[in-house]
């Protein structure tokens, strides 16, 4: 089955298409990065920053890049978000958008169909999917972050575990959105909760890597700084890879059981 997934996965030409969605959501990231700290700096919870994640990360870069990005964070907490809210959505939204068409051509390699759908409907639907992308990739960022410290004592782990598994569900229903209505003809709900289940938990096994890989190491130096944008872009591209090797792994299964 390993070969011929490859065999299918150079047939489709999908690392081509894994390049053109992880530029594409590098762009979207900073979006949704300002999205997530303005949403953060509005509910009152700049502790997040100040106490959590800005002396993690400050003692892993170059002092300037970090006082550059709290100069920032501190510039969002210190004015009305509601404006800055609003672009980011707007920003995001469209550049998940065109993730969603580039990964809707790839879909529509993968499943063998025909897009004859007019362009206004194909852009509509990107954008409806865009829509619950960026709600789910904030709310389960709002989850990883802002709800972390909202239970202690005994309820904290049995909290914790639940918070990481709601996070999940909101990916994995979005991207079981994209796979079910991205392509031409549509698949039945079985096989996209069951394609989108094999992807989430791929990203889950890969951001599990790469959370190590951070903890281990530092960018405090010109090199090393490099490595770590090196490592982000990389991220980004096997989490494409990881998309459309479980939505090809899911096709294969479904021909299988329907054959």
């Amino acid at each position: 089955m390993t070969r011929h997934l490859l065999n299918r996965f150079r047939e489709h030409d999908l690392i081509t298409f894994a390049f053109a969605i992880a530029f594409q959501a590098l762009v979207a990231l900073v979006a949704l990065v300002l999205l997530t700290l303005a949403v953060i700096g509005e509910i009152g919870r700049t502790d997040v920053w100040t106490q959590d994640v800005g002396p993690h990360i400050e003692g892993k870069v170059l002092p300037d890049v970090f006082a550059g990005m709290n100069e920032v964070a501190g510039k969002i907490f210190s004015t009305s978000s509601v404006g800055l809210i609003a672009l980011a959505t707007v920003i995001a939204v469209l550049q998940l958008a065109g993730v969603v068409r580039t990964c809707t051509r790839a879909i529509t390699r993968i499943y063998g169909q025909k897009e004859q759908r007019i362009w206004w409907r194909r852009y509509a639907i990107s954008l409806g999917i865009a829509v619950a992308l960026t709600g789910a990739v904030l709310g389960a960022a709002l989850l990883a972050t802002a709800a972390r410290t909202a239970v202690h004592g005994g309820w904290s782990l049995p909290f914790a575990f639940t918070r990481w598994l709601v996070a999940a569900l909101l990916i994995g229903i979005a991207f079981g959105l994209l796979v079910r209505y991205g392509p031409p003809h549509p698949r039945p709900t079985r096989w996209a909760s069951a394609g989108s289940g094999l992807v989430v938990l791929g990203w889950i096994a890969q951001t599990l890597v790469y959370a190590e890989y951070l903890s281990l190491t530092n960018y405090r130096s010109a090199a090393l700084s490099l490595l770590g944008a090196y490592f982000l872009t990389s991220y980004l591209l096997v989490g494409a890879i990881v998309l459309l090797v479980g939505i090809e792994l899911d096709e294969m299964l479904r021909k299988e059981r329907t054959t």
